[in-house]
C-alpha cells in the first residue's frame, strides 16, 4: 500500500481520535517516519479536530480551550521527523572526491615511477661509463705490464735534479726496436702553459734529441707515455718547457736525468 492509499483508508483519522490499538499506532508512526505526506496529513487532521471543537464550543474560555487542545495533542503526539536528506547528491560529491583523490594518488605514483626510471637510467649510464673507464684502465695496466715484463726493454731510472730533487721517472728503452716508454708518475703536475719534454741524449759530445712531449699529463691515470723512437740513446732527460715544446732543452728546468 502506498502513502496515498494509506491516507485514503481512514486509519489516520482513527489514529488522531485515539481509537487504534498499540500495534496499529506503531504502524502509523512507522509510516509517518517514512512518508512526509502522511506526517502532513496527520497534522491537518489534528488541526481540523481542534478547529471544529473550538467552533462547536464557543462558550469555553481560552484557558480551558488551550488545556483541552494541549491534552489532545499530548495524547496523540506525532513524532516530529526531520526531512529526509537527499544523500544521493552527497554520494555523488563523495564519489567525485574519491575519484579525484584516487587519480591524484595514481598520478603521484606515475610521476614517482618516472623519477625512479630516470634515476635508474642515469645510474645505468654512469655504470656504463665506469665500465668503459675500467676497460681503458685494464688496457693501460696490461700495456704497462707488457712493457715491464718485456726482457728486451731496459729500465732506466731518471733521478731528480737541482730544480726538483724529489722528482723521479723511468724510461723503458728497447735497443732493438728503439721504442721508448716513459713512466712519469714521480713528476709533479706541470704549471699551466707548461709541458714536459723528453730528450734522448748522446753523451760524447752531448747531443740532445727531442723524442716527444708528455701531453695530457693530468688526464692520464697511469702516467705512462709512449714517445718517439730514440736512435742509440745513451741517456734520457726530462725538462719543463713552454707549451708546444722547445728546439733545445732548457737546462735550468731539467727535472730528471738518467744514463742507459
Amino acid at each position: 500500500m502506498n502513502s496515498r492509499e494509506y491516507i485514503e483508508s481512514g486509519i489516520l483519522e482513527l489514529y488522531v481520535f485515539g481509537t487504534l490499538t498499540e500495534q496499529e499506532n506503531n504502524e502509523v508512526l512507522e509510516m509517518a517516519k517514512n512518508h512526509i505526506d502522511i506526517q502532513e496529513e496527520i497534522k491537518a487532521i489534528e488541526n481540523a479536530v481542534i478547529n471544529l471543537s473550538h467552533s462547536v464550543a464557543p462558550h469555553l474560555s481560552a484557558t480551558n480551550y488551550e488545556k483541552i487542545r494541549n491534552q489532545l495533542l499530548e495524547k496523540n503526539r506525532v513524532i516530529q521527523l526531520q526531512p529526509r536528506k537527499n544523500y544521493a547528491q552527497y554520494m555523488g560529491w563523495i564519489a567525485a572526491a574519491v575519484f579525484v583523490l584516487g587519480f591524484g594518488i595514481q598520478l603521484y605514483k606515475f610521476n614517482q615511477s618516472n623519477t625512479i626510471i630516470e634515476s635508474l637510467a642515469v645510474d645505468k649510464s654512469k655504470m656504463q661509463e665506469s665500465i668503459v673507464e675500467l676497460e681503458f684502465q685494464k688496457q693501460d695496466a696490461e700495456k704497462i705490464l707488457a712493457i715491464v715484463r718485456d726482457n728486451n726493454n731496459i729500465q732506466v731510472a731518471l733521478a731528480g735534479q737541482e730544480v726538483a730533487p724529489n722528482a723521479f721517472a723511468k724510461a723503458y728503452y728497447n735497443k732493438e726496436t728503439k721504442e721508448v716508454y716513459i713512466d712519469a708518475a714521480g713528476l709533479p703536475i706541470p704549471p699551466e702553459g707548461k709541458v714536459y719534454q723528453v730528450w734522448g741524449l748522446k753523451l760524447d759530445p752531448l747531443t740532445p734529441q727531442s723524442i716527444g712531449l708528455l701531453d695530457n699529463f693530468t688526464a692520464s691515470n697511469s702516467k705512462v707515455f709512449k714517445v718517439e723512437k730514440a736512435e742509440d740513446a745513451e741517456a734520457f732527460g726530462i725538462t719543463l718547457e713552454p707549451a708546444g715544446g722547445s728546439v733545445n732543452p732548457t737546462l735550468e728546468q731539467l727535472y730528471t736525468l738518467g744514463k742507459v
